[in-house]
């Protein structure tokens, strides 16, 4: 997208590093105060009808709320969405990464305040939560590294895009099967995940595939030094051999094939036969 491009140029250098070690570390907050005061989390979460009565802190507290009890499964599943987004963020770089984590949060919000218009419900609860930005973060890498191996529960080896296919077959049967507010907040959470891989024409340029490609060349040339644009067919100059040399292409050799001023009138011209 040209406007994430120029964005980027502009404001690049403001974007936050490692986003997802941020994102974990307010899920801990949320955890201990959960654990100490249960009762805060009302305080916390995603309800527009408060929000318009002066409740403004709502609009970010509910990033906090974890998106699961504590357990096991869920720290191990948070060291997995930790690792995931830190590669999309190597990958991507910080902004892009930032841009797609924080319109995943704006587009929840907008979806709240859609659903409270549309239906006046004043209390969500915790139907607005990070569950499906997380969920984003898991499509975006398996769209990213589709063929990487990874070892289901730690045994079975299986390629990323599966799981991704698995995912979204889920998310499709639940926005089937829910209601329509639970449809405006996957929708709405998964924005940015529609956005960034069915609307960006330019998703080339961030594929891993392409930022690799472009890593090593960069490092080839820098290897290879200083590289010749010229070179004479007949004598082997090249313009690093004198300032004051000039070289053509001869128009009637079949093929490219340069001379310099010494020998582009005096060669033979080649044909092929």
């Amino acid at each position: 997208m040209n406007i994430l491009n120029k964005l980027e140029r502009k404001f690049g250098r403001y974007a936050i590093h490692n986003l997802s070690a941020i994102l974990i570390g307010c899920y801990v907050v949320g955890y201990i105060l959960g654990l100490f005061t249960p009762g805060i989390l009302n305080w916390m979460t995603l309800e527009p009808a408060y929000i318009l009565r002066g409740q403004v802190w709502r609009l970010i507290t509910w990033v906090l709320i974890p998106p699961e009890q504590l357990g096991i499964f869920t720290i191990i599943m948070l060291f997995l969405y930790y690792s995931l987004g830190t590669t999309l963020e190597r990958t991507w770089g910080a902004f892009r990464y930032n841009v797609y984590i924080f319109s995943g949060i704006i587009f929840t919000v907008i979806g709240a305040f859609i659903l409270y218009f549309a239906t006046g419900q004043e209390y969500f609860g915790l139907l607005f939560s990070t569950y499906y930005i997380n969920m984003s973060i898991f499509l975006a890498f398996a769209a990213s590294y589709p063929n990487m191996q990874v070892m289901l529960y730690f045994i079975i080896p299986v390629k990323i895009k599966w799981m991704g296919i698995i995912y979204g077959v889920m998310i499709i049967y639940e926005l089937i099967n829910t209601t329509w507010a639970g449809r405006v907040v996957i929708i709405a959470s998964l924005f940015n995940f529609i956005i960034f891989f069915f609307a960006n024409r330019n998703y080339r340029r961030i594929s891993p595939k392409e930022v690799k490609r472009k890593q090593t060349f960069k490092k080839q040339m820098h290897s290879a030094g200083s590289v010749t644009k010229h070179k004479c067919a007949i004598c082997g100059r090249t313009d690093e051999d004198g300032d004051n040399l000039e070289f053509r292409f001869c128009s009637k050799c079949e093929g490219n094939y340069e001379y310099c001023q010494e020998h582009l009138f005096t060669h033979e011209h080649v044909h092929k036969h």
